[in-house]
């Protein structure tokens, strides 16, 4: 075919930065907010142990830790989650007895999480307008008595937090399987599906490739869909450390982060004093899932350099280790530049300086977070993404490969030890055989699934390990009446949330230890153990004294739940694992592949690695090879006056957890319900800067509105706006899901706004 590819232009240098991020007023924000929440004591207590080798794991992201760890080894919003888990208040009796259920959801989210720690079992029996205390005996037999009553355990639903420990999820889904369901739907259904179907295809392991000192090795890093500086800060030390080395950084988002153009790092001379230096060479300024065509024109231009100077493919790789190759090339030539322009919103400028980065770039890594995954074309985004990789042999090898950068502490782990509601048969053969129970077959419920049997009645008991179900999920005002239509709902927690007021005809609120507190339940000192994004199995120990003398651990709460309802099976005596988590550790080895000898190397500094082949050029796949192939471009169709919204994460948050009200990386300051709208767009749709609206989502013929809206007229792409979550979860359709993954489309809805009918 011929080739309408224009010459590549020589990289430009990067463009003047505005103010950095992190530095002295990060520092003084995360003390205040700790001391605040936990006293001077506490939060020294939990600030020096947090994610040290004899310490707990952050309840934050899952970014490793490094070998070397200084003695704040946290970041801003990693001290808010400390200290918001080490919190001096408490919400116990009392409180339930002054607050009913009506007046609690009258208020907002973020006040119900800053009441303080849940400190007893609590029961809200049907009919009552409140809370009461239950002991845990009566709780787990109340629970059990539900559980043994219905028609079919598929009846139940099993909801799974990634803030779980190894120990405690493993139980959870063990005792799923032996009640006889699947149904084990988790915050996996609403982030990193996309990534895990997507990699598990191509590559043969649904995870990352990369370990965290291929960083010293990469050349180019491109992050995407990705704001490291909110959702990920600890990553920032490391790209920091990759950009001094001279290796290149590019960020692809349609928001210009903060923290990648200017990153004062507090432990460094100048970061003290609040300099920074840039991380990203290059910003991207792409439209919302416009990732697929600017990948296609990268693509593009280095098939381009191949026909022109040879020798830019790696055709050894190409040739020993894909298939599809033919196919990819095809697509990438029969896509136009007017459909790659137009797709991705980049100009043609950017795409060739990103394309020449790419070919100066021996080794290469590509990150990402949501900002890719919640599309209904997530899967082929990612699967475009090992494509450009593969085309260059940027796969298992030192400093190059794929980086799913997750985002709760131990999703991951819960994953690989079993959460999953679509398990292999290769999974369920070796849990069956080392736990002596019969795992059922059935495909179970992922989270949609799980609303919407809910809603019609197929779902009787929901269990939720953690998590805000209520928040995190689409549509939300859907889900709570799903939810309330449960016969029981029963809630593992730590802290109050919206999910505890949207209760079933009768509901458990059952509290539990925390990752920053000690456990002695089996008599002695305990610890649990967890994975990060990298696949490095590690152990966490709090030390802090509990919040209340009622707390349970999760493996233990667990546990009893599963013995009152089951009772002790053949293999599985199930209050006896909780007395020693050796023996709960021990089952896992037996049970699930890539933990052998689980207790010894678990005790070892930095812990052990778990299999992964492709970091050896092993490839999982059936063809025991990579598999490439033809991704298209996708098309979004918006109406007159319509924009494509996605959902973020402001910078004083985790997940669904609010800990402020500002935004300070974006200049939002005192709310939250809020728009980011381009000004040229709020001019062609008559609106004005503050003006509030009613934004109303549109998806096949139905609408979703959610009122009062403030705009905020910011620097995103033309047709395209913004708003937070879970604020604007309303919005998001339960029906639009990615195809394969069917993770909920947060990053692309359809929406109108217009002027607010909402009272002032």
């Amino acid at each position: 075919m011929a080739d309408d590819s224009p010459p590549l232009a020589p990289r430009r240098e990067a463009a003047s930065q505005p103010a950095p991020a992190a530095g002295p007023a990060a520092v003084l924000s995360s003390l205040r907010y700790a001391w605040d929440r936990s006293g001077p004591w506490r939060a020294l207590r939990v600030l020096t142990d947090v994610n040290q080798r004899n310490g707990f794991d952050c309840p934050g992201c899952a970014w490793p830790d490094p070998k070397e760890r200084s003695l704040a080894e946290f970041c801003e919003n990693g001290a808010r989650a400390v200290a918001h888990e080490a919190d001096r208040r408490r919400v116990d009796r009392a409180f339930f007895a002054a607050h009913s259920l009506a007046a609690l959801r009258a208020e907002s989210d973020h006040w119900l999480e800053q009441q303080g720690r849940l400190v007893e079992p609590m029961v809200r029996r049907p009919g009552a307008t409140h809370y009461e205390p239950i002991e845990w005996d009566a709780a787990f037999g109340l629970a059990a008595d539900e559980l043994r009553a219905l028609a079919s355990p598929d009846e139940a639903a099993f909801y799974t937090s990634g803030r779980a420990s190894n120990e405690a999820a493993f139980l959870y889904q063990l005792f799923a399987r032996a009640l006889g369901t699947n149904n084990l739907p988790d915050c996996s259904n609403l982030c990193h599906e996309s990534s895990g179907k997507a990699l598990l295809r191509t590559l043969g392991i649904g995870k990352g490739t990369v370990q965290l000192d291929d960083f010293e090795k990469a050349d180019l890093v491109l992050i995407l869909g990705q704001n490291p500086g909110t959702n990920h800060p600890r990553m920032l030390s490391t790209l920091a450390e990759a950009a001094a080395r001279g290796a290149a950084i590019v960020s692809v988002n349609p928001l210009r982060e903060r923290a990648l153009a200017s990153f004062a790092h507090p432990q460094t001379l100048l970061g003290a004093f609040g300099i920074g230096a840039p991380i990203a060479s290059q910003f991207v300024q792409v439209r919302i899932n416009g990732d697929v065509a600017l990948l296609k024109g990268v693509m593009k231009l280095v098939l381009a350099e191949e026909r022109t100077k040879g020798g830019v493919l790696d055709r050894a790789f190409l040739d020993e280790h894909t298939v599809g190759f033919a196919e990819l090339e095809r697509s990438i030539e029969e896509a136009s530049w007017d459909a790659i322009l137009k797709g991705s919103g980049v100009p043609m400028a950017d795409i060739e300086r990103l394309a020449r980065t790419y070919l100066e770039a021996e080794r290469v890594i590509a990150c990402w977070a949501m900002g890719l995954t919640q599309h209904k074309n997530a899967v082929s985004t990612i699967r475009e993404v090992v494509n450009l990789l593969a085309l260059r042999g940027n796969l298992g090898r030192e400093g190059a490969g794929v980086c799913p950068v997750r985002g709760h502490s131990n999703v991951q782990g819960d994953r690989t030890v079993g959460i999953d509601e679509a398990p292999t048969e290769a999974f369920l053969t070796r849990l069956d055989a080392g736990t002596g129970i019969r795992s059922p077959r059935r495909r179970g419920y992922d989270v949609v699934d799980t609303i919407r049997a809910l809603e019609d009645g197929r779902v009787k008991v929901f269990v939720a390990l953690g998590g805000n179900f209520v928040a995190a999920t689409p549509e939300t005002p859907r889900t709570a009446a799903a939810l309330r239509k449960a016969r029981l709902t029963v809630q593992i927690a730590t802290k109050l949330n919206r999910s505890h007021l949207e209760t079933g005809e009768t509901a458990l609120l059952l509290p539990c230890l925390g990752r920053t507190e000690r456990d002695v339940t089996g008599g002695r000192a305990e610890f649990v153990t967890v994975e990060d994004s990298m696949g490095v199995v590690h152990r966490s120990e709090g030390r802090l004294e509990p919040a209340g003398p009622a707390l349970r651990s999760e493996p233990w709460i667990v546990a009893h739940l599963a013995h009152a309802t089951l009772g002790d099976l053949p293999a599985i005596a199930w209050r006896d694992l909780t007395r020693d988590y050796d023996l709960i550790r021990d089952l896992i080895a037996e049970s699930v592949a890539g933990f052998e000898r689980y207790n010894e190397r678990v005790r070892a500094d930095d812990g052990f690695l778990l299999p992964n082949g492709p970091r050896t050029r092993e490839w999982g796949t059936p063809s025991g090879k990579v598999v490439l192939g033809a991704e298209p471009i996708p098309r979004l169709v918006t109406g007159p006056g319509e924009l494509v919204m996605m959902t973020i994460r402001s910078h004083d948050q985790f997940n669904t957890t609010v800990y402020g009200l500002d935004d300070r990386y974006r200049g939002i300051r005192g709310e939250r319900d809020v728009v980011l709208v381009h000004p040229a767009d709020l001019e062609a749709l008559g609106l004005e800067h503050g003006e509030r609206v009613d934004v109303t989502s549109h998806h096949e013929g139905r609408e979703r509105t959610v009122r009062g809206m403030k705009l905020i007229a910011y620097d995103l792409p033309r047709g395209n706006c913004a708003a937070y979550f879970p604020e604007a979860n309303p919005l998001v359709p339960l029906e639009s899901q990615a195809d394969e993954s069917g993770t909920p489309t947060s990053k692309s809805f359809v929406v109108s706004l217009a002027p607010s009918v909402a009272t002032p």
